[in-house]
């Protein structure tokens, strides 16, 4: 059997196709405000094919290399032709996504919800075995318990000094092992363990690097922060500004109220000791005169209401009484 190769394009076919590509681009631009910037590492194109479905009609995916997306922001930028007038606003602002272009990195365009996208994106990720010679990105972890492998096989893992015991004829893993950190270079005994325990630790999918955001450029950790995290984090600040103010003495918006309250508080302590007073000290002076007051002004509601309850209850009787005898009496 003959394989044919793949036909070779001419130089003025490869000339067309770059041209179309930049095309796209720029139309891409044109329609969306919205850009995730995703590393498309050890992502197959099977897997590729179910992102673009889970994200049909949300967002779409373009590919290329580097060179090719910094050509169609240059196209853009430059624009001899005046082609691009009506985007030159955006022209300027895309600009910075090209500098952010180091490796393997795909362009998601939308008008969606960023975290939405996000999440549609972080769900598409597939379990990978760990093959020999790969970079492990994770903690990976075997667990205690049973195997199921025979007793043939506690040769590997006293390779890697991990504690078993025969239990009913099988490979028992005494304790938890961690088999590899991040970072670690996966070897020959490590993949042929995980692959025997049919353990797939590592997961495979597009990862966010940066967001562009109507020309603004940021971490996709910022999509991580909630309204209540924000509210948290802005009080949290408040707080350290007012601290801030009442310790040095230099007063600031937020520290300003802490002063009055705590002014206040010196005035009332001043007057509670002294002949000196004013309309919101008189009252508290008075409890100090006669705390009998204090008690009665903090007396809980309910005894009046036992009181009137207990009142009423000799009335009750006696009608009860009128009753069992039928009214003769």
């Amino acid at each position: 059997m003959v394989r044919r190769g793949k036909k070779q394009l001419t130089k003025e076919e490869k000339q067309k196709l770059k041209e179309q590509y930049i095309e796209q681009f720029i139309n891409m631009v044109d329609k969306y405000d919205k850009i995730i910037l995703v590393e498309a590492d050890n992502v197959r194109s099977k897997q590729m094919s179910d992102i673009r479905k889970a994200l049909r009609g949300k967002a779409e995916l373009l590919m290329g290399k580097n060179t090719m997306i910094k050509k169609a922001i240059k196209t853009m930028t430059v624009d001899e032709e005046k082609k691009y007038q009506a985007l030159a606003e955006k022209a300027k602002n895309i600009a910075k996504v090209g500098d952010l272009l180091k490796g393997n990195l795909g362009l998601l365009f939308t008008n969606y919800d960023l975290v939405e996208v996000r999440d549609i994106v972080l769900a598409n990720k597939v379990g990978a075995p760990a093959k020999q010679g790969s970079i492990s990105p994770v903690e990976v972890i075997i667990p205690a318990g049973n195997t199921g492998l025979e007793p043939t096989k506690t040769s590997f893992f006293q390779a890697l000094n991990i504690n078993t015991k025969i239990t009913k004829g099988t490979v028992e893993i005494i304790k938890e092992h961690q088999l590899l950190k991040i970072g670690d270079k996966v070897g020959n005994s490590e993949a042929a363990l995980l692959q025997m325990l049919g353990i797939k630790p590592f997961q495979y999918g597009l990862g966010l690097a940066h967001i562009y955001d109507n020309g603004a450029v940021y971490s996709p950790k910022v999509l991580d922060l909630t309204d209540e995290l924000m509210e948290q984090k802005v009080r949290d600040a408040v707080n350290n500004v007012a601290a801030i103010g009442l310790e040095t003495g230099l007063p600031n918006e937020a520290s300003v109220p802490h002063s009055v309250a705590n002014t206040f508080k010196s005035l009332l302590a001043i007057a509670a000791s002294t002949e000196f007073s004013f309309k919101q000290a008189e009252k508290v002076k008075e409890f100090l005169k006669d705390p009998s007051k204090f008690a009665v002004a903090t007396a809980p509601t309910t005894a009046t209401t036992t009181t009137v309850v207990e009142e009423t209850k000799p009335e009750s009787e006696e009608e009860e009484e009128e009753d069992a005898f039928g009214g003769l009496f």
